[in-house]
């Protein structure tokens, strides 16, 4: 066995070539199936680096259709209360390439949209994106460079969708219940944490 570190050691390897479909597939805007499946989504994965090349991949999810498509090449997403680590932010002020994975539940397909991403405090942005009077404190706009469908396998070798693969009970430890055994803080309950979630939303 060996590393391979190269990108004809690579294809050499992976002999197989993409179908047509999947190279030409890639598209350079928001087109209406892309629009519709933004619309429909409420949770996608936001990857960033750091000009280091430190890496996040953050998960954003909020009522389906609040990512807003401005136009065919712009998208808008309210950064809402999280926990203030910064992590993608703080990457994207480095380096404004950004990769959103969208996602629809009990849809195995998913969209992926890749550019660059601007972070925002204008008020009249901020504004669009208010709920119970709760503004959030940037808005990221991202201006689309990649746009391509994601076939289904993983999903589908997964059964994320599939109820009949998903456990009966917590199979984990409760988050507050896993970080007080990594750093020794004070345990939160989970009911507490719930609560005090709830009264941070937006």
């Amino acid at each position: 066995m060996a590393a391979i570190t190269s990108i004809e050691a690579l294809r050499e390897r992976y002999t197989k070539q993409p179908r047509e479909r999947v190279v030409r597939k890639e598209l350079d805007r928001i087109d209406e199936h892309a629009r519709r499946f933004i619309a429909h989504s409420p949770f996608f994965v936001l990857a960033t680096s750091s000009a280091d090349g430190r890496l996040d991949g953050s998960p954003r999810g909020d009522l389906p259709g609040f990512v807003h498509v401005r136009d065919e090449t712009t998208l808008l997403v309210p950064d809402r209360p999280g926990n203030n680590r910064l992590d993608s932010l703080t990457n994207l002020i480095e380096n404004p390439g950004a990769g959103l994975l969208f996602m629809i539940p009990g849809v195995d397909e998913t969209l992926r949209v890749n550019g660059q991403i601007e972070i925002r405090d204008d008020d009249d942005l901020r504004a669009v994106f208010s709920v119970s009077g709760r503004l959030p404190t940037t808005v990221l706009v991202l201006a689309v460079e990649q746009v391509y469908l994601h076939c289904a396998k993983a999903f589908m070798r997964s059964g994320l969708w599939n109820p009949d693969s998903w456990h009966d009970s917590r199979p984990v430890p409760t988050l507050g219940e896993m970080i007080h055994d990594q750093t020794n803080v004070p345990l939160e309950t989970q009911d507490a944490m719930l609560a005090r979630y709830r009264e941070s939303l937006y």
